[in-house]
Parts: structure tokens; sequence; C-alpha cells
């Protein structure tokens, strides 16, 4: 089996083929900077979408982009398994092409609009996430204790599942090599597109995607972070399941969520399933999914701030190189 990283001979040569047209090299080129529609590359390159998709199709099939459904659109981006030749043969490129240049400054145009498009989305909702975070600790303090969460250490792949405005994938940005966040809400993710394309982050990719069936291969995760999705969940524990089987031996889950609660206003207005989960459950599902708890802080509000106040949790577990079956998910509801 070749080293990771490498390809056989025959992949190479039909990656070499696909990637040496003018129009597909230009494809290429703009996807190393973010996933893009057929219809965002017919706004930059000027041609029609048939060409375009016939384009696509090729390249796809030469392993050098993958396709992302998500509703009626597919996005595109560059294939993980020949990134790395791909971006080789990009970083050759001369960037002051004036071909090349008028590509990336007609995608900055579309990535704008994109961006004011799901702005429109994010100021409608703001107003209830503003309410929510009114009722915990400073924002500034539970992402400080989110980064001192994980090992300090580098992460080849990061994967935040519910990713809702791809804040996870901003915060840890500086420590993994690739980031994928994955989420059903089309406008969540057309939001989150725009905000790492405004922080120029380029490793990081949003997918639409369920997150009880992620579409990743076992043990492929260096780091999973399931932040404040929990509670929204009808069933969290299976969330959790999944999380476990795509975390590689030796990588670290990470869930934010809240501690128990009495406040049903949140369920009633906000859509909360579950009202916080205590840590012996938390611990059960962990250790039921095949992992090790191994830390848990809670970011309680000050005292005296009256009754409707939140508590921040945050639990860590690893995956050992060998994990225990999980019981029946009967036996756990019956606990949980």
């Amino acid at each position: 089996m070749p080293a990771s990283g490498q390809i056989s001979s025959a992949a190479m040569v039909t990656a070499l083929k696909a990637a040496a047209e003018p129009t597909r090299l230009r494809i290429l080129a703009l996807l190393a900077g973010s996933a893009l529609s057929v219809k965002d590359l017919t706004r930059i390159l000027g041609q029609s979408q048939p060409r375009l998709s016939r384009h696509l199709k090729l390249l796809t099939e030469a392993g050098l982009v993958d396709r992302a459904p998500e509703g009626s659109w597919v996005y595109f981006h560059l294939a993980d398994q020949a990134s790395a030749l791909t971006r080789d043969l990009l970083s050759r490129l001369d960037q002051a092409d004036a071909v090349l240049t008028r590509d990336r400054h007609r995608a900055e145009t579309v990535k704008r609009d994109r961006q004011a498009d799901a702005q429109k989305y994010f100021d409608a909702q703001a107003g209830n996430w503003d309410k929510i975070r009114a009722l915990h600790v400073a924002e500034s303090e539970v992402e400080a204790a989110i980064l001192s969460a994980l090992p300090a250490r580098p992460i080849d792949l990061l994967v935040d599942l519910g990713t809702g405005t791809g804040r996870m994938l901003e915060l840890f940005a500086d420590r993994y090599a690739r980031g994928i966040g994955f989420d059903l809400s089309h406008a969540m993710l057309a939001y989150a597109r725009s905000k790492l394309d405004a922080a120029a982050i380029t490793h990081a990719q949003v997918r639409q995607g369920d997150i009880f069936d992620v579409p990743l291969a076992d043990a492929s995760a260096g780091a999973v972070v399931l932040h404040q999705i929990l509670h929204f969940l009808a069933d969290p524990l299976r969330a959790v399941q999944e999380a476990a089987r795509i975390l590689a031996p030796g990588g670290t889950l990470l869930v934010v969520d809240f501690a128990p609660h009495d406040l049903e206003f949140l369920r009633e207005a906000h859509a909360h399933q579950r009202l916080g989960f205590s840590e012996a459950q938390m611990r059960q599902w962990l250790e039921a999914s095949g992992l090790r708890a191994v830390g848990a802080r809670h970011l309680q509000p000050a005292a005296g701030e009256g009754p409707e106040k939140l508590t921040v949790s945050l639990w860590t577990a690893t995956k050992p190189a060998r994990s225990v079956l999980a019981p029946a998910a009967s036996e756990l509801e019956r606990t949980s």
C-alpha cells in the first residue's frame, strides 16, 4: 500500500492528464481558495454550465476534485487524497498570470455577494443567539476554555459536527492541517463558508451532512468537536457514537454543551430538546461509545446573577488503541 500522501503511477498519469487543460487548471486554482458551485464557476470563468460540468466531471473522475451535494446545489473542492499533488502543481503557477489574476478578482466578487446573502440570514437569527449567550458567561471566556480543552498538538483532520457558523473551524484554524464542518442547514453552511472565506482559511471546508451518518471513514479524524449541538437532538447518544466512530485512536473528542437546567422556555422558543446534560450521563455516553473520558470543566455564572443562568460544560475524551464495544442502545436509554 502506498505511504500516506502517495498515489500509484497510473493515478498520477490520470491526474496529470486531467489537469493538463487550461480551463481545468483554472478550476483547480480557484478550488484551492475555497469550495465553489457550478453557478459560481460560470460567473467567474464566463463559460456555459454544460461545459463546466463536463470539466468538473473529468476532474472528479481523475480524483482531483470531490463533489459535495447540498440540497439542489453541488459544491466542488479539491479532493483530499490528491490535494498534495494538486497543491504542488498549483504552487508552480505564476500567480501574476493575467488570466489567473482576473479569475481571483472575479472569485472575490462572487464570494462578497455570497457573504452578503448569508449575512442577511445571520442578522435575522442573531437576536435569538444573543439571548442565549446572555444566559451564560462571556463568550470570550467560553472560547478560551474551548481552546485549552484540546491538546496543543498538530491535528491532521479536525471535524466539527453541527458546525453552524463555522466558529470552531475558525477558532482552531492554526491547530489542524485540514478541517471539515458538517451541518444540514444550507443557510448556515452559506454563512459559515462566507466566514471562512473572509478569514482566508483555505484548509477548512463545510459540507452538508447528517451528523448521525457522517460521510467519513472510521478512525479518520484526529479531533472531533460537538459544540452546542447535542441539546437540539432527540437522540444525542447517536451523535456521540458517530463522533467516536470517525475518531482515530489517540484522537480527542470535545463536547461543549449546557449542564442540567430548568429553563423550559428554551425548549419552547428555541427548539432545545434536552435541557442540559449531567456529568454522569455524559461520562456514561462517552464510555459506552468506546471512549475514555479524560476531563470536564464547568463554566458557572457568577454568584448572585439570578436563577435564569446557564452553566457551560466542556467534556473531553480520547479513543484508546482498542475501543470497547458499546452496549445496546436500549440498555443506555434505560439509564439516560
